[in-house]
């Protein structure tokens, strides 16, 4: 017999499967099509394959997102961007419901366990070092865009065998942000100094780091892209999201650098640990948005254009209203099955479009799957997603 959790994260599955089935017009994958997809592995996949991973770091529930009161906020994911690719509806997190943590092992492929508010680099090898070693990329080859200044480590792990040598250029962009902004017109610098807020779980956080290894970091970042103030201010939507600003630098380092391996957080929904439930709405949908900009950006840029596979998964969910235990949206406190049963969309270069995988998979999973598409050998933790393949 399933245990509780099981059955419980299964019937999120079912009800999300349902409603997808619906409003998408999806099928659900069979035996075969698994088959078909690991006979096939990485061999269709062209020499200039670009993958890009997006989080919906913060995490979002099913109330706000999957639900049918909470498929408004995300009309772009499910009418455009979900009819494209394969979908899992039943992603389970086993692992440590913090953000940098989550991030950590979806990263690495195991499930970390350090403290969530140490800035300190992962131990096992990361998604970026094993795409660098494997197959002999340049440094400028693999980036990481996270709003969160705690998350400046998540580039590369402590590993002997790999490390900074292999890892990807990490960019923080309230610190890219926090270099331009003097000189600037005090108007403007007005409108985006409230962005160099950090997270809303722990605003207090500071990251251990060097003053002199601080400096470096900029010095490297700002010889690599030039932030424009003004660029950004002229284009963005809204000057009251940090994700705003990171599609903003990763749309200037795809048409400068044009990266074969990326990894973008969307950190904006984190504001519900402020106990904002409309603001926690409007970060959801704007992620929504940002994600089909996103796509369109790697549609209408050459180096990007055919050959890009996307992936996005939110690092984990948040409390249920009906957990006495928790706060509901508040905060993910609880470890519940709302917390950590999540989802998953891949989409682009040789992935099926218009599918619902009918089984369960784990964020783990994420980086020996796109280790095998692209062919450079992984430790041992998550599994290959066969449909992928």
């Amino acid at each position: 017999m399933k245990s509780q959790s099981a059955m419980s994260s299964a019937c999120i599955a079912r009800s999300r499967r349902d409603f997808l089935r619906g409003a998408a017009g999806v099928i659900t994958a069979t035996s075969a099509d698994r088959a078909f997809g690991l006979s096939r592995a990485a061999s269709l996949m062209p020499r200039s394959e670009k993958t890009i991973v997006v989080t919906f770091g913060g995490g979002a529930r099913d109330d706000e997102t999957l639900a049918v009161d909470g498929q408004r906020n995300i009309p772009h994911l499910l009418r455009e961007l979900l009819p494209q690719g394969t979908f899992f509806p039943q992603v389970v997190n086993r692992g440590i419901l913090g953000h940098y943590v989550a991030t950590a092992s979806i990263v690495t492929g195991q499930y970390e366990r350090f403290d969530n508010f140490i800035a300190s680099p992962p131990p096992n090898p990361t998604l970026f070092e094993y795409f660098r070693k494997g197959l002999r990329r340049p440094a400028s080859d693999a980036w990481v865009i996270a709003p969160s200044n705690g998350f400046q480590r998540i580039g590369c792990s402590s590993s002997g065998a790999y490390g900074p040598r292999w890892g990807a250029g990490v960019i923080l962009p309230k610190r890219l942000l926090s270099a331009a902004l003097p000189g600037q017109r005090s108007l403007e610098a007005g409108e985006l100094s409230h962005l160099l807020q950090d997270n809303y779980e722990m605003p207090v956080y500071q990251p251990q780091e060097s003053e002199s290894d601080h400096e470096l970091h900029l010095g490297m970042l700002e010889s690599t892209l030039k932030l424009s103030v003004k660029d950004f201010v002229a284009r963005a939507r809204t000057l009251n999201s940090a994700d705003e600003l990171s599609i903003y630098i990763a749309q200037q380092l795809m048409e400068q650098q044009a990266p074969s391996l990326m990894l973008l957080t969307l950190h904006d929904m984190d504001i519900a640990h402020a106990g904002a439930f409309s603001l926690y709405v409007d970060a959801i949908r704007r992620a929504d948005r940002l994600c089909a900009q996103l796509w369109g950006m790697a549609q209408s840029n050459p180096e990007y254009r055919n050959r890009t596979t996307l992936f996005i998964l939110p690092d984990f969910g948040r409390d249920s209203d009906e957990d006495p235990a928790g706060n509901g949206f508040q905060h993910h406190r609880t470890g519940g099955v709302r917390s950590r049963t999540t989802w998953m969309l891949a989409m682009g270069s040789g992935i099926r479009e218009g599918r619902l995988v009918d089984r369960a998979v784990e964020p783990v999973d994420l980086v020996p799957t796109i280790g095998h598409r692209l062919g450079f050998a992984t430790v041992p933790g998550g599994r290959p997603i066969g449909e992928l393949l």
